[in-house]
């Protein structure tokens, strides 16, 4: 199963299939805020060859999400690369992931209903302010098609500008879809309803 979206161009700058020269700039800046974020939360501070680290990774990264073929889709923010990293990726719904669902703690089941008209009824949580103050603020949209588990996170840098992304966000979880094989003769804009 693999996913496709519609992200504007105009907000978002796809890291998946920028190879090379293409945005590599993007996707570096992405993956230097990550590794910020994941530094600040464990409490370390930056080493002077992590901005190599962050070369090397902006470097493996499209060739590693182009052997998930579709599975995962990347997006940083157009006009500050830094501020957020959107990722989308399906799974399959093993008996594992639906007991890590489940067993996930109480501060994750604050969702809201977020519907989609590719992928149907789902839930969306926003946790902008998080418990600790080095976790950085993130929204994830997660649809359930009863065999494959679709989820949209995002994750900004900056608790004060985190609010001004919602409607963004949300347009960009409503443009998510599943690429399925159509045999001829079907129409690519086919209404997908949520699991009974």
């Amino acid at each position: 199963m693999r996913l496709t979206a519609d992200a504007d161009p105009q907000q978002w700058i796809p890291v998946t299939d920028s190879l090379g020269w293409r945005g590599r700039r993007h996707r570096k800046a992405a993956i230097r805020m990550l590794l910020g974020q994941v530094n600040s939360a464990i409490g370390v501070t930056e080493r002077p060859g992590s901005r190599f680290g962050a070369w090397a990774m902006s470097q493996a990264a499209p060739l590693l999400m182009r052997r998930a073929d579709g599975r995962v889709l990347v997006w940083t923010w157009k006009a500050d690369p830094e501020l957020v990293v959107a990722m989308a990726t399906v799974q399959a719904l093993t008996p594992e992931v639906r007991i890590a669902r489940a067993s996930m703690p109480m501060d994750y089941d604050d969702t809201g209903s977020f519907s989609s008209r590719w992928l149907g009824a789902g839930e969306k949580l926003v946790v902008a302010m998080p418990p600790s103050p080095a976790s950085p603020p993130f929204a994830t949209y997660t649809w359930d098609t009863g065999t494959h588990l679709v989820t949209l996170t995002a994750v900004c840098s900056d608790r004060e500008r985190f609010g001004t992304l919602d409607a963004a966000l949300d347009d960009l979880a409503r443009s998510i879809r599943i690429a399925d094989e159509l045999s001829g003769g079907e129409s690519p804009d086919v209404l997908r309803l949520g699991p009974a």
